[in-house]
């Protein structure tokens, strides 16, 4: 079980409740710290007038709530807030962003009845999702759309995923025993005001993108290897003299992979010697996409540890307003929903995996194309040449999909559109960053998948399995376990949505 309460949660916590099957609890100091902010704040908001509970919101707070109408006001506010539209989230990404509010709400300075926190943990852990739409939020109030959808749920109406579909919220909460949150002070701007729903998605981004680093590490060591390459491009004593941590990280853990491999080959064996050629045969060095993994990839690894730190801290995070501090007994004001934070770290992941995707298609097109590598048929085609195409139609696929990852690299950061009759005159566009990194990871896991199927293709045209180091031959056996070797043309449609989804379940090394 992962507690929740006065420690930091770590991206491992999340990812063993968001993919491990574990469960949360709520520490129970924490709990009582939750229930002393509801009772301060519920004593202190009496006759002052203190935002969001008897005054309007946004461009309207300048008009006052009777007291009679403060608790249909939040009601309100999650009903007409409850708006998005596209796609509802994947459950994935709606657990991400229930955690991430459930964490927030943990620290102790929103004000809201513990019922809030309960009834949060008890829909994570019986894999109760709300609906939320992907489309709505501009991230400067938080995610006031997609909040609200989750506050929607939380009052016992609109949809959610429950065993395999969307069902009425209603009859779910009825089926499992779960009883509605009520308002109280202020729950319904509690809930939808903060970061919570750009910071779930991004967590699970942070987790798919270093399963990404990880194999494209993996398959950069596979291609160095089958081509025969020198090993000096990864050694520590080149490396070394480059100080960045991500370069020396990446050039350590491919030397790591290529341990006991009998085809990369020593330098000073080959060329340290006296030679009789005038043009050599060999290619003295190899190709940017071969040699330069660890200066490509280390700045990916680099902006990833950076990211962790930021969205991590964001999750244990207050991201709400205002903000409630029952030890000091008072409530500040300001705009702790700001997403900037998280904006900007999900638009350097974006441009950082595109960058991944970009080296995985060169290496692709170096292994098809004959006229470069001087070692394979074209199109790793194992049939007869003209007759049949081997990986012709899929490198269309690959490079298809990093164009589109290379338009979509352009940053939500920098694109804010005033709006709400100007109050939030600048807006993060946290959460529609962090859905489009989303879908560049998702595009490059599909480029990747191109990558091995064709690395694969290789070592069976040069029948190295047994000159492969033990890494490459691992992932050579499991991969063509559910994936064989071809010969005759077929769809191959099927089998790269196979090798897709073993790529995301397995992450091949650790950072």
């Amino acid at each position: 079980m992962v507690a929740i309460g006065s420690k930091a949660l770590s991206l491992d916590e999340v990812y063993r409740i968001l993919l491990g099957g574990e469960e949360l609890v709520l520490e129970t100091e924490a709990l009582k710290q939750v229930e002393a902010s509801f009772l301060f704040l519920e004593k202190f908001s009496e006759k002052k007038l203190i935002y969001g509970i008897n005054t309007g919101f946004g461009p309207m707070a300048q008009y006052r709530i009777s007291d009679e109408d403060t608790f249909q006001l939040q009601y309100n506010l999650i009903r007409s807030h409850s708006s998005g539209a596209g796609k509802c989230m994947s459950p994935l990404h709606t657990k991400g962003l229930m955690i991430a509010r459930l964490s927030s709400f943990m620290q102790a300075h929103s004000g809201i009845h513990p019922e809030v926190v309960h009834l949060l943990k008890d829909l994570i852990n019986k894999n109760v999702y709300p609906c939320v739409f992907e489309h709505g939020g501009v991230g400067a109030s938080g995610d006031l759309v997609q909040l609200a959808h989750l506050a929607l749920v939380l009052i016992g109406e609109g949809e959610v995923w429950y065993e395999g579909k969307y069902q009425p919220t209603e009859e779910v909460f009825a089926r499992l025993g779960l009883k509605p949150m009520g308002i109280h002070v202020r729950e319904g701007l509690a809930v939808i005001n903060g970061t919570s729903a750009m910071t779930g998605v991004g967590l699970v981004n942070l987790i798919e993108a270093k399963k990404l680093l990880g194999w494209s590490v993996v398959l950069s060591a596979m291609i160095n290897e089958i081509v025969e390459a020198f090993d000096d491009h990864l050694s520590a004593e080149l490396n070394a003299v480059k100080k960045h941590e991500g370069q020396n990280t990446i050039a350590a853990k491919m030397r790591e992979i290529l341990k006991g491999s009998k085809m990369v080959r020593h330098r000073p064996d080959h060329l340290y010697k006296e030679l009789e050629e005038e043009i050599f045969k060999d290619k003295v060095q190899e190709y940017y996409s071969l040699r330069c993994v660890p200066q490509i990839l280390g700045p990916v690894y680099d902006t990833l540890v950076q990211a962790e730190k930021l969205v991590v801290q964001e999750l244990n995070s207050v991201s709400d307003n205002p903000v409630v501090d029952h030890h000091l007994e008072n409530v500040f004001h300001g705009g702790n929903f700001h997403g900037d934070y998280v904006s900007l770290e999900m638009d350097k992941i974006k441009i950082a995996i595109t960058k991944l995707s970009m080296l995985s298609e060169r290496q692709l097109n170096y292994l098809l194309n004959d006229k470069l590598n001087h070692k394979f048929p074209p199109f790793m085609n194992l049939g007869k040449l003209g007759f049949n195409f081997g990986m012709q139609g899929v490198q269309f696929t690959a490079t298809s999909t990093v164009a589109e990852n290379q338009t979509l690299s352009f940053p939500m950061y920098v694109h804010s559109i005033p709006n709400n009759n100007d109050n939030q005159d600048i807006v993060s566009m946290g959460c529609n960053a962090a859905l489009m990194t989303n879908r560049v990871i998702e595009n490059t896991f599909e480029v990747l998948a191109i990558q091995v199927m064709t690395m694969l293709q290789a070592v069976d045209y040069l029948n190295c399995q047994d000159r492969l180091a033990a890494f490459s031959h691992k992932v050579y056996q499991e991969v063509r376990a559910i994936f064989p070797k071809f010969i005759e043309d077929s769809p191959r449609y099927k089998d790269l949505q196979k090798i897709k989804e073993y790529l995301v379940k397995n992450e091949p090394v650790k950072f």
